[in-house]
């Protein structure tokens, strides 16, 4: 089985995927949120320890979500985050914002060729 192509993320979506992974699956610690948009994306999405932190500290200097220390599965300190209600109002907007965008993709993509060259 051949590895699937890795896609380049848009800015910003990663906050959007940590912010819905958080939604979901409720308070987790930042590896835990990386591995869990890798599996959701079937290994599509790579992601490495600066990338995910740097998200995790962008979304709780916006408020978006919170943060407090307790012990990893495996008997480790570890940081775990949870969303907030504010991130809950923004990870609303946005998916909205989304859906309307990928409705004109779609939408533009449908359309047939044939015009001027």
């Amino acid at each position: 089985m051949s590895e699937p192509e890795r896609l380049e993320l848009l800015q910003g979506t990663l906050d959007l995927m940590v912010l819905q992974t958080l939604l979901a699956l409720g308070r987790l610690h930042g590896y835990g949120i990386a591995r869990r948009i890798e599996q959701v994306s079937g290994d599509s999405i790579l992601l490495n320890q600066g990338t995910i932190y740097a998200s995790l500290v962008r979304l709780e200097q916006r408020g978006w979500i919170s943060s407090e220390w307790g012990e990893s599965d495996n008997k480790r300190k570890a940081k775990f985050y949870s969303i907030s209600e504010d991130g809950r109002n923004q990870l609303a907007s946005e998916t909205h914002n989304w859906q309307r965008l990928s409705d004109v993709m779609a939408k533009l993509f449908a359309l047939k060729g044939g015009g001027p060259a």
